[in-house]
């Protein structure tokens, strides 16, 4: 693992620090981005080098083809190869249909929508042009299939990254380049404890398992699908949520 790079967007906090921490304990070095919290990329940087491995961070905008671009050119620059991306990087507004700005549609469309297709696209072409294929995970939702009350924004970009992984799976096979989606239940983060104060007294119950998810739940999965031992799996939707989205219809049913 001591050649392998990863490259992770959104990677300031939350899901996707959690990310970048869990592919550096199994070995990868990882580039990460952020958008405008470099606070939060240095302490990344911070805990994945202090972890023996190497780490470059790089802002930018993941909607913006400009950034991106930018982004992977200095990467590459600085890591010399890329192996695996996870495209983390999200946004959502909590709105009605009827009130949803069309600013703020566009927002949340542009970050998790167009900036996964736009990092796929950069990701999917220097994996072509290496040889030697790889790894592409989105960061999915239940919102993949699931609807949410108020959350229209987001629910239509995670059900749009769910065929865009599928898509993106059959037209990069050729390549060895596999692409999958986790697709994260309850996960007790800083946003989700802002949006409820008692967040997991609320979701637990809910979840057959018990408990919210950590992100070490979620960098458990990418880490073995972006590993060898996953070589055989692409195109999947793999649900992380201690069988949340197995159990509920929420917001229709929660009992």
């Amino acid at each position: 693992m001591s050649e392998k790079t990863a490259f992770v967007t959104g990677a300031s906090k939350g899901v996707g620090r959690g990310i970048a921490y869990g592919l550096a304990d199994a070995g990868w070095d990882v580039a990460i981005n952020y958008h405008s919290d470099q606070a939060g990329a240095d302490e990344t940087s911070q805990v994945i080098e202090s972890k023996g491995r190497k780490c470059f961070a790089v802002s930018g905008d993941v909607g913006s083809k400009e950034d991106v671009e930018r982004m992977f050119s200095s990467v590459i620059a600085e890591m010399g190869h890329l192996d695996c991306l996870v495209n983390n990087a999200g946004r959502q507004t909590f709105a009605s249909l009827l009130d949803l700005s069309e600013e703020d549609w566009d927002k949340t469309i542009k970050t998790n929508l167009k900036g996964s297709f736009l990092c796929s696209q950069a990701g999917g072409r220097i994996m072509r042009d290496q040889g030697n294929g790889g790894s592409i995970i989105n960061i999915g939702s239940g919102a993949n299939k699931q609807p949410f009350l108020n959350l229209v924004d987001y629910c239509a970009s995670k059900g749009g990254l769910d065929q865009l992984t599928r898509v993106s799976a059959c037209e990069l096979g050729k390549y060895g380049i596999r692409v999958n989606c986790v697709a994260p239940g309850a996960i007790e983060i800083e946003r989700t404890k802002e949006e409820s104060p008692d967040y997991s007294g609320d979701w637990s119950p809910l979840t057959p398992m018990g408990r919210v998810g950590t992100p070490q739940d979620i960098a458990s999965m990418v880490a073995h699908l972006a590993s060898d031992a996953a070589n055989f799996i692409t195109g999947q939707t793999i649900y992380v949520d201690g069988g949340l989205w197995t159990k509920t219809h929420w917001p229709y049913e929660t009992d």
